[in-house]
């Protein structure tokens, strides 16, 4: 079993900026492919950003694309999504998830942390 921890939310303007951080433990974690996904009010949780086990392998949805960066680091068992240029749109509570297989991080992953709610102002 993952255990997913996130931290970093907060209350931002538009054009600003913030770093969520995902603490993994319970796993190798090496293992796992790592995604973020979002859910805005009213709306179905999706897709934001997923990196490989080696981290050089990087995947964005359309609308973060050029915005948002994803990163991990398999010493301290911690994965990133830097938030930039950030729109009242991207408001939502930010998902950290895990999965064995790139595949399915992209679309069902298997672990799922509680979440940390981002919402940007105009």
């Amino acid at each position: 079993q993952v255990q997913l921890v996130e931290s970093g939310g907060g209350l931002v303007q538009a054009g600003g900026s913030l770093r969520l951080s995902c603490a993994a433990s319970g796993g190798t974690f090496r293992g796992y492919a790592m995604g973020w996904f979002r859910q805005a009010p009213g709306k179905e949780r999706e897709f934001v950003a997923a990196i490989g086990w080696s981290g050089i392998d990087t995947y964005y949805a359309g609308s973060v694309k050029g915005r948002f960066t994803i990163s991990r680091d398999n010493a301290r068992n911690m994965v990133y999504l830097q938030l930039s240029r950030l729109k009242p749109e991207d408001t939502a509570v930010y998902y950290c998830a895990a999965d064995p297989s790139i595949s399915m991080i992209t679309r069902a992953p298997a672990y799922w942390g509680q979440g940390t709610q981002v919402t940007v102002s105009s």
